[in-house]
């Protein structure tokens, strides 16, 4: 018995480890006299936005406006994997968003989080679909 459940447990981690788990990463860009949204547009309007969006593995790239900080913007970045946005950082994008945040001294605050799609029942009563 303990034999199986050793091989249960091990099977599992096995699972765990090599299943790709999304990730969402929040990038809070702050700078001053309106150049964090000044940012988002040129990111917007070059096409870079566009071209993140289609690459493989990107879920989700949007730009928000914090209602209480007009000198900041907030990225959500969501990625099917690390191995994913670790492709994303080795194109030559890469340098296009490192100008642009050098060109509007943007300074950044970075959050990241490991997508779970279970939600608690609990949970449920306060969503509605």
């Amino acid at each position: 018995m303990k034999k199986f459940l050793l091989i249960i447990l091990l099977a599992i981690i096995f699972l765990m480890e090599n299943q790709a788990m999304a990730i969402t990463v929040n990038i809070y860009y702050t700078g001053e006299n309106g150049n964090a949204r000044k940012f988002a547009e040129e990111m917007e309007q070059s096409g870079t936005v566009a071209a993140i969006r289609a690459e493989e593995g990107n879920k989700k790239y949007e730009y928000f406006y914090p209602k209480n900080d007009p000198e900041t913007v907030l990225l959500i970045d969501s990625w099917e994997s690390q191995e994913a946005i670790d492709k994303h950082h080795a194109t030559p994008m890469m340098n296009k968003i490192t100008e642009l945040r050098n060109k509007y001294d943007l300074h950044m605050r970075v959050e990241r989080f490991i997508e779970d799609e279970t939600i608690p029942e609990q949970d449920q009563n306060f969503i509605r679909k």
